[in-house]
Protein backbone atom coordinates (compact mmCIF):
# COMPACT_ATOMS: atom_id res chain seq x y z
CA UNK A 1 0.00 0.00 0.00
CA UNK A 2 1.48 3.45 -0.94
CA UNK A 3 1.71 5.29 2.22
CA UNK A 4 -0.46 8.57 2.76
CA UNK A 5 0.77 12.06 1.77
CA UNK A 6 0.17 14.49 4.63
CA UNK A 7 0.53 18.33 4.28
CA UNK A 8 1.35 20.64 7.00
CA UNK A 9 0.26 24.16 6.52
CA UNK A 10 2.19 26.31 9.35
CA UNK A 11 5.37 25.26 10.86
CA UNK A 12 4.46 26.89 14.46
CA UNK A 13 4.30 24.34 18.00
CA UNK A 14 1.00 23.44 16.29
CA UNK A 15 2.13 22.10 13.22
CA UNK A 16 5.52 20.50 14.48
CA UNK A 17 3.95 19.12 16.86
CA UNK A 18 1.24 17.36 14.43
CA UNK A 19 4.00 16.51 12.12
CA UNK A 20 5.91 14.36 14.69
CA UNK A 21 3.23 12.18 15.82
CA UNK A 22 2.02 11.68 11.94
CA UNK A 23 5.40 10.69 10.62
CA UNK A 24 6.37 8.24 13.79
CA UNK A 25 2.88 7.03 13.02
CA UNK A 26 4.28 6.06 9.06
CA UNK A 27 2.70 8.71 7.32
CA UNK A 28 4.84 10.92 4.96
CA UNK A 29 4.86 14.46 5.81
CA UNK A 30 5.24 17.70 4.64
CA UNK A 31 5.22 20.54 6.07
CA UNK A 32 4.89 24.05 4.44
CA UNK A 33 6.01 27.16 6.26
CA UNK A 34 5.20 30.93 4.61
CA UNK A 35 8.78 32.67 6.67
CA UNK A 36 12.47 31.60 5.87
CA UNK A 37 12.64 29.77 9.30
CA UNK A 38 10.89 27.77 11.42
CA UNK A 39 9.41 28.78 15.00
CA UNK A 40 9.83 32.53 14.32
CA UNK A 41 6.81 33.13 16.93
CA UNK A 42 7.93 30.49 19.31
CA UNK A 43 11.77 31.87 19.33
CA UNK A 44 10.35 35.29 19.99
CA UNK A 45 8.52 34.20 23.04
CA UNK A 46 11.63 32.46 24.33
CA UNK A 47 13.43 35.44 24.21
CA UNK A 48 13.14 36.34 27.58
CA UNK A 49 12.94 32.81 29.07
CA UNK A 50 10.37 30.40 27.31
CA UNK A 51 7.01 29.82 29.43
CA UNK A 52 6.69 26.51 28.10
CA UNK A 53 4.00 25.32 30.37
CA UNK A 54 2.77 25.91 33.65
CA UNK A 55 2.91 23.54 36.89
CA UNK A 56 -0.32 24.34 38.82
CA UNK A 57 -2.99 21.52 39.53
CA UNK A 58 -4.30 20.58 35.97
CA UNK A 59 -7.89 21.13 36.44
CA UNK A 60 -7.30 24.36 37.17
CA UNK A 61 -4.70 25.09 34.43
CA UNK A 62 -7.58 23.08 31.68
CA UNK A 63 -9.76 25.80 32.32
CA UNK A 64 -8.07 28.75 31.90
CA UNK A 65 -9.24 28.62 28.70
CA UNK A 66 -12.89 30.45 28.70
CA UNK A 67 -15.76 28.83 26.92
CA UNK A 68 -13.79 26.70 25.12
CA UNK A 69 -12.10 24.80 27.73
CA UNK A 70 -14.38 21.85 27.63
CA UNK A 71 -13.95 21.11 24.40
CA UNK A 72 -10.47 21.21 24.16
CA UNK A 73 -10.32 19.18 27.52
CA UNK A 74 -10.00 16.03 25.73
CA UNK A 75 -6.49 17.55 24.10
CA UNK A 76 -5.49 18.74 27.36
CA UNK A 77 -5.62 15.54 29.12
CA UNK A 78 -4.13 13.61 25.87
CA UNK A 79 -1.01 15.98 26.61
CA UNK A 80 -0.99 17.73 30.06
CA UNK A 81 1.65 19.97 31.00
CA UNK A 82 4.19 16.73 32.76
CA UNK A 83 3.34 15.24 29.32
CA UNK A 84 5.43 18.76 27.53
CA UNK A 85 8.03 18.45 30.42
CA UNK A 86 8.52 14.96 29.59
CA UNK A 87 8.60 16.03 25.82
CA UNK A 88 11.01 18.55 26.24
CA UNK A 89 12.97 16.12 28.31
CA UNK A 90 13.64 13.77 25.50
CA UNK A 91 15.10 16.87 23.00
CA UNK A 92 17.41 17.30 25.98
CA UNK A 93 15.62 20.16 27.63
CA UNK A 94 15.44 19.82 31.17
CA UNK A 95 12.84 22.17 32.44
CA UNK A 96 12.72 23.31 36.33
CA UNK A 97 9.23 25.04 37.91
CA UNK A 98 9.58 29.24 38.65
CA UNK A 99 8.20 30.41 42.30
CA UNK A 100 5.28 31.16 40.14
CA UNK A 101 4.57 27.94 38.86
CA UNK A 102 5.74 28.59 35.53
CA UNK A 103 8.17 26.42 33.86
CA UNK A 104 10.90 27.17 32.12
CA UNK A 105 13.51 24.98 30.47
CA UNK A 106 17.20 25.19 32.30
CA UNK A 107 18.67 27.23 29.69
CA UNK A 108 15.99 29.86 29.43
CA UNK A 109 15.95 29.69 25.77
CA UNK A 110 14.07 28.48 23.12
CA UNK A 111 16.60 27.87 20.11
CA UNK A 112 18.25 24.81 21.67
CA UNK A 113 14.59 23.00 21.51
CA UNK A 114 13.51 23.80 18.43
CA UNK A 115 17.01 22.77 17.19
CA UNK A 116 16.41 19.58 18.57
CA UNK A 117 13.17 19.47 17.54
CA UNK A 118 13.52 19.86 14.00
CA UNK A 119 16.34 17.12 14.25
CA UNK A 120 14.07 14.78 15.23
CA UNK A 121 11.69 15.79 12.52
CA UNK A 122 14.18 15.44 9.85
CA UNK A 123 15.50 11.99 11.29
CA UNK A 124 11.78 10.95 10.97
CA UNK A 125 11.40 11.62 7.53
CA UNK A 126 9.43 14.59 7.95
CA UNK A 127 9.81 16.95 5.02
CA UNK A 128 10.19 20.72 6.06
CA UNK A 129 10.00 23.26 3.31
CA UNK A 130 10.24 27.25 4.19
CA UNK A 131 9.54 30.05 1.95
CA UNK A 132 6.25 28.05 0.98
CA UNK A 133 3.21 30.91 1.66
CA UNK A 134 -0.35 29.20 1.19
CA UNK A 135 -2.25 31.63 -0.98
CA UNK A 136 -5.59 29.85 -1.00
CA UNK A 137 -7.64 26.47 -2.69
CA UNK A 138 -7.72 25.85 -6.27
CA UNK A 139 -8.66 22.56 -8.28
CA UNK A 140 -9.75 20.49 -5.09
CA UNK A 141 -6.20 21.21 -4.21
CA UNK A 142 -3.96 23.54 -2.10
CA UNK A 143 -1.82 26.72 -3.88
CA UNK A 144 1.44 28.09 -3.11
CA UNK A 145 3.97 30.82 -3.62
CA UNK A 146 7.19 29.51 -3.46
CA UNK A 147 10.56 31.16 -4.86
CA UNK A 148 10.29 29.04 -7.79
CA UNK A 149 7.27 29.59 -8.35
CA UNK A 150 3.46 28.76 -7.86
CA UNK A 151 2.99 25.11 -6.56
CA UNK A 152 -0.57 23.05 -6.37
CA UNK A 153 -0.51 19.70 -4.19
CA UNK A 154 -3.23 17.29 -3.89
CA UNK A 155 -2.33 15.25 -0.48
CA UNK A 156 -4.46 12.90 1.32
CA UNK A 157 -4.91 15.16 4.02
CA UNK A 158 -4.41 18.82 5.02
CA UNK A 159 -3.81 20.09 8.74
CA UNK A 160 -3.99 24.33 8.67
CA UNK A 161 -1.53 25.27 11.49
CA UNK A 162 -1.08 28.98 10.54
CA UNK A 163 -1.84 30.87 13.30
CA UNK A 164 -4.22 34.04 14.60
CA UNK A 165 -3.64 37.41 13.58
CA UNK A 166 -1.21 38.54 16.66
CA UNK A 167 2.41 39.54 15.43
CA UNK A 168 1.58 39.08 12.01
CA UNK A 169 5.52 40.31 10.60
CA UNK A 170 6.23 36.63 12.14
CA UNK A 171 3.63 35.11 9.56
CA UNK A 172 0.62 34.78 11.65
CA UNK A 173 -1.11 37.19 9.41
CA UNK A 174 -5.17 35.79 8.97
CA UNK A 175 -4.76 36.22 5.26
CA UNK A 176 -6.56 32.48 5.35
CA UNK A 177 -9.63 34.31 6.80
CA UNK A 178 -11.46 35.23 3.42
CA UNK A 179 -10.52 31.55 2.13
CA UNK A 180 -12.40 29.58 4.84
CA UNK A 181 -15.05 31.86 4.57
CA UNK A 182 -15.83 31.56 0.94
CA UNK A 183 -16.01 27.58 1.45
CA UNK A 184 -18.83 28.47 4.09
CA UNK A 185 -16.30 28.32 7.35
CA UNK A 186 -17.42 30.45 10.49
CA UNK A 187 -14.78 32.57 11.79
CA UNK A 188 -14.82 34.52 14.55
CA UNK A 189 -13.57 38.03 14.16
CA UNK A 190 -9.70 37.96 15.65
CA UNK A 191 -9.01 40.49 18.27
CA UNK A 192 -6.06 41.19 20.53
CA UNK A 193 -5.65 39.43 23.92
CA UNK A 194 -2.68 39.45 26.38
CA UNK A 195 -2.40 42.89 25.06
CA UNK A 196 -1.77 46.44 26.65
CA UNK A 197 -4.05 49.23 26.68
CA UNK A 198 -4.09 52.89 25.26
CA UNK A 199 -4.77 55.27 28.31
CA UNK A 200 -4.96 59.03 27.94
CA UNK A 201 -1.70 60.30 29.15
CA UNK A 202 -1.00 63.93 29.21
CA UNK A 203 1.92 65.21 27.47
CA UNK A 204 4.10 65.57 30.75
CA UNK A 205 3.73 62.33 32.38
CA UNK A 206 4.43 60.38 28.98
CA UNK A 207 7.90 62.38 28.91
CA UNK A 208 9.00 61.85 32.35
CA UNK A 209 7.35 58.09 33.33
CA UNK A 210 7.12 56.17 29.68
CA UNK A 211 9.04 53.16 30.23
CA UNK A 212 8.93 53.18 33.83
CA UNK A 213 7.91 50.24 35.49
CA UNK A 214 5.10 50.32 38.54
CA UNK A 215 6.80 47.47 41.02
CA UNK A 216 5.08 45.77 43.96
CA UNK A 217 1.40 46.36 43.08
CA UNK A 218 -1.48 44.43 43.01
CA UNK A 219 -4.13 44.91 40.49
CA UNK A 220 -7.40 43.79 40.33
CA UNK A 221 -10.56 43.21 38.03
CA UNK A 222 -13.35 40.72 36.71
CA UNK A 223 -10.35 38.49 36.41
CA UNK A 224 -9.49 38.46 39.60
CA UNK A 225 -6.62 40.12 41.65
CA UNK A 226 -3.04 39.61 40.87
CA UNK A 227 0.28 41.16 42.29
CA UNK A 228 3.53 42.04 40.24
CA UNK A 229 4.27 44.52 38.09
CA UNK A 230 3.58 46.59 35.18
CA UNK A 231 4.91 49.15 32.80
CA UNK A 232 3.96 52.95 31.71
CA UNK A 233 4.10 53.26 28.28
CA UNK A 234 3.56 56.55 25.58
CA UNK A 235 0.84 55.01 24.85
CA UNK A 236 -0.59 53.50 28.27
CA UNK A 237 0.54 50.05 30.42
CA UNK A 238 1.14 46.93 29.32
CA UNK A 239 3.15 43.94 30.84
CA UNK A 240 1.99 40.53 32.19
CA UNK A 241 0.38 42.15 35.25
CA UNK A 242 -2.06 44.44 32.76
CA UNK A 243 -1.89 41.16 30.26
CA UNK A 244 -3.82 39.00 32.92
CA UNK A 245 -6.64 40.96 32.86
CA UNK A 246 -7.23 41.84 28.91
CA UNK A 247 -9.79 39.36 28.28
CA UNK A 248 -12.11 40.75 30.61
CA UNK A 249 -11.11 44.45 30.49
CA UNK A 250 -11.46 43.75 26.20
CA UNK A 251 -14.80 42.88 26.55
CA UNK A 252 -16.00 45.62 28.95
CA UNK A 253 -14.64 47.85 26.31
CA UNK A 254 -17.03 46.29 24.05
CA UNK A 255 -19.92 46.62 25.76
CA UNK A 256 -19.47 49.47 27.60
CA UNK A 257 -16.75 51.63 25.99
CA UNK A 258 -14.83 51.99 28.41
CA UNK A 259 -12.98 50.01 31.24
CA UNK A 260 -10.73 50.07 34.25
CA UNK A 261 -7.81 48.30 35.91
CA UNK A 262 -8.11 49.05 39.83
CA UNK A 263 -4.70 49.29 40.84
CA UNK A 264 -3.25 48.89 44.32
CA UNK A 265 -0.32 51.47 44.75
CA UNK A 266 0.82 49.04 48.47
CA UNK A 267 -0.54 45.68 48.41
CA UNK A 268 1.51 45.21 51.79
CA UNK A 269 -0.04 47.54 53.58
CA UNK A 270 -3.79 47.49 55.08
CA UNK A 271 -6.34 50.78 54.67
CA UNK A 272 -6.39 51.27 58.50
CA UNK A 273 -2.40 51.17 58.98
CA UNK A 274 -2.17 53.37 55.71
CA UNK A 275 -4.67 56.01 57.46
CA UNK A 276 -2.84 56.13 60.56
CA UNK A 277 0.63 56.70 59.20
CA UNK A 278 -0.92 59.42 56.53
CA UNK A 279 -2.75 61.09 59.27
CA UNK A 280 0.23 61.04 61.62
CA UNK A 281 2.22 63.79 58.79
CA UNK A 282 2.79 67.47 59.48
CA UNK A 283 0.24 69.28 57.44
CA UNK A 284 2.42 72.02 56.68
CA UNK A 285 4.79 69.44 54.84
CA UNK A 286 4.83 69.13 50.91
CA UNK A 287 2.69 66.31 49.93
CA UNK A 288 5.60 64.72 48.12
CA UNK A 289 6.88 64.22 51.61
CA UNK A 290 4.03 63.36 53.12
CA UNK A 291 3.27 60.67 50.89
CA UNK A 292 6.61 59.42 51.03
CA UNK A 293 6.47 59.56 54.49
CA UNK A 294 3.37 58.43 55.42
CA UNK A 295 2.99 55.68 52.41
CA UNK A 296 6.32 55.16 50.81
CA UNK A 297 5.19 56.22 47.54
CA UNK A 298 7.58 58.55 45.72
CA UNK A 299 8.56 58.41 41.75
CA UNK A 300 6.12 56.92 39.14
CA UNK A 301 3.99 55.85 41.98
CA UNK A 302 3.47 59.57 43.61
CA UNK A 303 3.15 60.74 39.70
CA UNK A 304 0.00 58.17 38.54
CA UNK A 305 -1.79 59.06 41.83
CA UNK A 306 -1.04 63.29 40.91
CA UNK A 307 -2.11 62.31 37.25
CA UNK A 308 -5.42 60.36 37.48
CA UNK A 309 -6.71 62.08 40.09
CA UNK A 310 -5.49 66.24 40.06
CA UNK A 311 -6.69 67.04 43.41
CA UNK A 312 -5.19 64.58 45.43
CA UNK A 313 -2.92 66.68 47.27
CA UNK A 314 -5.86 68.01 48.61
CA UNK A 315 -7.25 64.62 50.16
CA UNK A 316 -7.78 64.55 53.93
CA UNK A 317 -5.93 61.04 54.61
CA UNK A 318 -8.54 58.60 54.74
CA UNK A 319 -9.56 59.55 51.04
CA UNK A 320 -6.31 59.28 50.43
CA UNK A 321 -5.73 56.30 51.59
CA UNK A 322 -8.97 54.68 49.61
CA UNK A 323 -7.45 56.51 46.50
CA UNK A 324 -3.87 54.91 47.24
CA UNK A 325 -5.79 51.08 47.72
CA UNK A 326 -7.84 51.35 44.93
CA UNK A 327 -6.65 53.49 41.82
CA UNK A 328 -8.90 52.79 38.68
CA UNK A 329 -6.73 53.72 35.47
CA UNK A 330 -9.11 54.10 32.79
CA UNK A 331 -8.51 52.46 29.69
CA UNK A 332 -9.19 53.83 26.02
CA UNK A 333 -9.48 50.28 23.92
CA UNK A 334 -6.53 47.68 23.48
CA UNK A 335 -3.39 48.04 21.63
CA UNK A 336 -3.92 46.87 18.35
CA UNK A 337 -3.53 43.29 17.62
CA UNK A 338 -0.01 43.48 15.40
CA UNK A 339 1.24 44.23 19.04
CA UNK A 340 -0.55 41.60 20.88
CA UNK A 341 1.18 38.22 22.67
CA UNK A 342 -1.54 35.93 21.08
CA UNK A 343 -5.47 36.93 19.59
CA UNK A 344 -9.07 35.65 20.44
CA UNK A 345 -10.79 34.56 17.71
CA UNK A 346 -10.52 32.11 14.88
CA UNK A 347 -12.72 28.73 12.93
CA UNK A 348 -15.62 28.56 14.91
CA UNK A 349 -15.83 25.16 17.13
CA UNK A 350 -19.24 23.91 15.96
CA UNK A 351 -17.26 23.65 12.66
CA UNK A 352 -14.72 21.56 13.84
CA UNK A 353 -15.45 17.01 14.74
CA UNK A 354 -13.78 15.91 17.68
CA UNK A 355 -11.08 15.09 15.98
CA UNK A 356 -10.38 18.58 14.64
CA UNK A 357 -11.84 18.20 11.01
CA UNK A 358 -13.70 20.53 9.20
CA UNK A 359 -17.21 19.44 9.15
CA UNK A 360 -17.56 20.99 5.37
CA UNK A 361 -14.28 19.97 4.26
CA UNK A 362 -13.51 16.67 4.69
CA UNK A 363 -10.09 15.62 5.00
CA UNK A 364 -8.71 18.98 6.55
CA UNK A 365 -8.17 19.48 9.78
CA UNK A 366 -6.90 22.85 11.97
CA UNK A 367 -5.12 23.32 15.01
CA UNK A 368 -3.61 26.14 17.44
CA UNK A 369 -4.37 29.67 17.26
CA UNK A 370 -6.64 29.34 14.28
CA UNK A 371 -9.35 27.89 16.48
CA UNK A 372 -11.60 30.50 18.40
CA UNK A 373 -9.70 29.86 21.70
CA UNK A 374 -7.44 32.42 24.06
CA UNK A 375 -5.14 32.10 26.91
CA UNK A 376 -3.70 33.68 29.50
CA UNK A 377 0.53 33.93 29.68
CA UNK A 378 2.29 31.70 31.41
CA UNK A 379 2.76 28.76 29.52
CA UNK A 380 -0.94 27.86 28.57
CA UNK A 381 -0.92 29.38 25.36
CA UNK A 382 2.24 27.15 24.04
CA UNK A 383 1.00 23.73 25.42
CA UNK A 384 -2.48 24.26 24.15
CA UNK A 385 -1.33 24.55 20.77
CA UNK A 386 1.02 21.31 21.72
CA UNK A 387 -2.13 19.90 22.29
CA UNK A 388 -4.73 20.52 19.72
CA UNK A 389 -1.62 20.02 17.16
CA UNK A 390 -1.50 16.41 18.15
CA UNK A 391 -5.30 16.12 18.71
CA UNK A 392 -5.50 16.93 15.02
CA UNK A 393 -2.47 14.77 14.11
CA UNK A 394 -4.89 11.68 15.47
CA UNK A 395 -7.51 13.00 13.54
CA UNK A 396 -5.92 13.08 10.57
CA UNK A 397 -4.75 9.24 11.83
CA UNK A 398 -8.13 8.10 12.26
CA UNK A 399 -9.69 9.78 9.46
CA UNK A 400 -6.90 8.13 6.85
CA UNK A 401 -7.29 4.46 8.04
CA UNK A 402 -11.07 4.36 7.98
CA UNK A 403 -11.48 6.40 4.54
Amino acid sequence: MMTRQVAIIGGGPAGLMAAEHLSAAGFSVTVYEAMPTFGRKFLLAGKSGLNITHAEDFDRFAGRFGSPSSRMQPALDAFTPSDVRAWAQELGTETFVGTSGRVFPVAMKASPLLRGWLARLGNQGVVLKTRHRWTGFEGGGYRFETVDGDLLIRPDAVILAVGGASWPRLGSDAAWVPWLKAEGIAVTEFQAANCGFDVAWSDVFVERFAGAPLKSVSTRSDAGTYQGEFVISKHGIEGSLVYAHSAVLRELINRDGKAALDVDLVPGRSFDRLVRDLSRQDAKASFSNRLRKGAGLDGVKAALLRELIPDVNRMPPEDLARAIKSLPIPLLRPRPIAEAISSSGGIAWDELDSGYMLKRLPGLFAAGEMLDWEAPTGGYLLTACFATGLAAARGVEDYLKTE
